[in-house]
């Protein structure tokens, strides 16, 4: 009966067949000799060279391909990113979905939230936009919310943005009335406030310039 050979593991765990020792003799003999080797021997010999056979797809990625595709990702965006002038919290070319408004909201102030802030925003309906409809804002495998330098971008539904902006005017319209009515209302014995024909005199002009904001180093 003939005896089984043994098997042994390779450093990857995979089963590998040992030649026949007594087969190796026999062709190192007829080597010798000047004989042909033994078929035993050849296909003992053959096995034991043979490439491991790994599954398809089982390849395992290089130190130099794994740096040669995350090289590949990164040059897609490189040079926008060194752009020296670069306003990070421009929307323009951000595709917001029909319907709904972006702006960047208040998260932190050096480092601390503001969980009062925070309720004031979920009571006007702002909810932060998920990370993963814009993928190229945020790191690749970020999840959560978008943010920069303390800021977070928050979405609203356009009609309650819309009717906010529209209370906001009607609020500030209201305190310029009331503003002139207390002008023109003098106390007795003050200086006519109205004209002949009865119209007012004062008048609260109000004019809009845009706001210089100083510049601040940012390391």
């Amino acid at each position: 009966m003939p005896t089984r050979r043994a098997r042994t593991r390779d450093s990857k765990g995979h089963y590998v067949r040992t030649p026949d020792p007594d087969a190796a003799v026999e062709a190192l003999k007829a080597t010798i000799n000047g004989d042909p080797p033994t078929a035993q021997f050849d296909q003992s010999a053959e096995l034991s060279m043979r490439p491991d056979q790994r599954p398809e797809g089982a390849h395992e990625e290089s130190s130099r391909e794994r740096a040669a595709r995350r090289a590949a990702e990164i040059m897609g965006h490189l040079e926008g990113a060194l752009d020296e002038g670069t306003d990070e919290l421009d929307l323009s070319g951000v595709q917001v979905p029909d319907g709904w408004t972006y702006e960047w909201k208040r998260k932190t102030v050096y480092g601390k939230e503001d969980p009062s802030y925070d309720t004031k925003l979920a009571r006007t309906g702002w909810e932060a936009v998920p990370a993963n409809r814009h993928p190229s804002m945020m790191p690749k495998g970020h999840r959560g919310e978008i943010t920069r330098e303390g800021l977070v971008l928050m979405e609203r539904p356009k009609v309650i943005t819309d009717r906010v902006k529209q209370i906001m005017y009607d609020r500030a319209r209201g305190a310029v009335r009331l503003k002139e009515q207390q002008l023109n209302e003098g106390p007795p014995g003050t200086f006519e406030r109205v004209d002949e024909r009865g119209r007012p005199m004062v008048k609260v002009k109000t004019s809009h310039s845009p706001v210089v904001l100083p510049e601040v180093a940012i390391e």
